[in-house]
């Protein structure tokens, strides 16, 4: 299908000019001789965009483009306007129409501005789709009754320019509901950076927060823009802000009260405007009390609260977490779909799940590249999720095996399995600690037999 585009305006020789230009383009063209007829138009034959003259009797073209953008406002429109109404077509930019051609018509004007709005309207209808697939990613799943509570304070903080503070254990998901308050805000459209207090050192946190100034200190070759600039008029999140050290916590609050700061080695003072969420799985009152954490920091993030609840308080959505994470890492390994029996749910629904959803995604990933069938059997579970053990290997049966070579490869599955078990079933973690690539234990995973 071609675009098609509406052309109105009052004057017959014009329409006619326009009508033919287009037409020899490729396009689809429909025509209005006034703004009432254009609306109509529009409602009935959905053009891909409008060509509008400011000048016609009854409803002008200022009226009709506030009409369009109220009614059909991701539909471009393209002004027609004479010499005389130059200021008025900057009007009508401002009002939201994607640009102006003015009188008499260039037709090569004419084609050149219309494929820049159509490819721009394009680019905006992918903006648009990839946004609604980040959200999609970065939703909160979950039915149960500390997940609803938790969705009840993100949709009250998220509208506001509070500074929240999220609490919960490792593992929990506390930047997804960061991320979530981030999208829901009025801030969406700009960045959400993170600062992880807890990777970061003392030294190297300053640099990433105020950036720095060239030979500021020795290795500063070029000078660099900090978090509190990248983020200006969108949200800052601090992950782990309880491992912060005093003095930044010091320097970070009177920045964020008064919103002036200066790159480290320079003297210019910048300004930023930025929402702090910070999240953390300390006590931070407790940290207070330790002389670890700044009490006037606290109050001022802590300002919404909101508590992302354990695993183990929710375990009513481990099937509907399991099976988003089992088809999302099914298509990232061109895997076929895995379904859970009945007797490996209730086993997953009794485990305490001590690394939280983070566990819970990592074990998703090891059964999508360890599991054959299409259905996942207790026996496929790691040994610490079992209810029962039939199968599963102790030292005591290694040392009953008269083979060296099948010993070896039996004590090097478990050897691999309570590794697993240990880094909460994270592939990657497990791999760098017992020397391993990831791509290499994963190949190991395949070739592991199952009971």
């Amino acid at each position: 299908m071609f675009p098609s585009i509406l052309v109105v305006d009052d004057e017959k020789p014009i329409l006619q000019t326009l009508g033919g230009v287009l037409e020899d383009e490729g396009y689809q063209v429909v025509f209005a001789q006034n703004g009432y007829d254009a609306m109509k138009s529009i409602a009935q034959e959905s053009p891909d965009l409008v060509l509008l003259d400011i000048w016609m009797p009854g409803m002008d073209g200022i009226e009709t483009l506030k009409e369009i953008r109220r009614d059909f406002p991701a539909l471009p429109v393209v002004i027609i306007t004479g010499h005389a109404t130059v200021e008025t077509a900057v009007s009508a930019i401002k009002l939201g129409a994607y640009d102006f051609i003015e009188k008499p018509l260039s037709v090569e004007k004419v084609v050149v501005t219309i494929n820049n709005a159509l490819n721009f309207r394009r680019l905006e209808e992918e903006y648009r789709y990839l946004r609604k697939k980040t959200l999609e990613k970065h939703s909160i799943s979950g039915m149960s009754e500390p997940v609803r509570e938790m969705l009840r304070q993100i949709e009250i903080a998220a509208p506001t320019d509070a500074w929240v503070l999220i609490t919960g254990e490792n593992g929990t998901g506390k930047e997804l509901a960061a991320r979530t308050v981030h999208n829901l805000s009025n801030r969406s459209e700009h960045a959400m950076l993170t600062v992880n207090c807890a990777a970061t050192s003392k030294d190297s946190i300053e640099r990433e927060l105020f950036g720095y100034e060239r030979g500021a200190f020795p290795g500063a070759e070029r000078k660099k823009m900090g978090r509190l600039e990248m983020a200006n008029q969108g949200t800052l999140f601090f992950d782990d802000i309880g491992e912060m050290d005093m003095k930044t916590q010091g320097k970070l609050l009177r920045v964020l009260t008064d919103g002036s700061f200066s790159r480290l080695g320079g003297g210019r003072p910048r300004s930023t405007d930025v929402r702090v969420i910070a999240a953390t799985s300390k006590n931070l009152e407790e940290e207070i009390a330790k002389g670890n954490f700044r009490e006037d920091l606290y109050f001022r993030v802590n300002v919404i609260p909101i508590h992302v609840p354990p695993l183990r308080e929710r375990k009513e959505d481990i099937p509907i977490l399991l099976s988003a994470f089992l088809a999302e890492f099914a298509a990232e390994n061109g895997a076929p779909p895995k379904t859970l029996s009945p007797e490996t749910l209730a086993s997953l629904s009794s485990y305490s799940w001590p690394g939280n959803v983070r566990e819970l995604k990592n074990l998703a990933e090891r059964l999508v590249i360890t599991v054959d069938g299409p259905v996942i059997e207790p026996r496929h579970l790691p040994i610490t999720m079992r209810k029962a053990r039939p199968g599963a290997a102790t030292m005591e049966e290694l040392f009953e095996i008269r083979d060296l070579g099948q010993a070896t490869r039996a004590f090097e599955n478990l050897f691999i399995s309570r590794a697993l078990s240990r880094h909460e079933n994270d592939v990657v973690e497990t791999a760098r600690a017992i020397g391993l690539d990831a791509g290499s234990l994963r190949r190991r995973l395949k070739s592991i037999p199952r009971p």
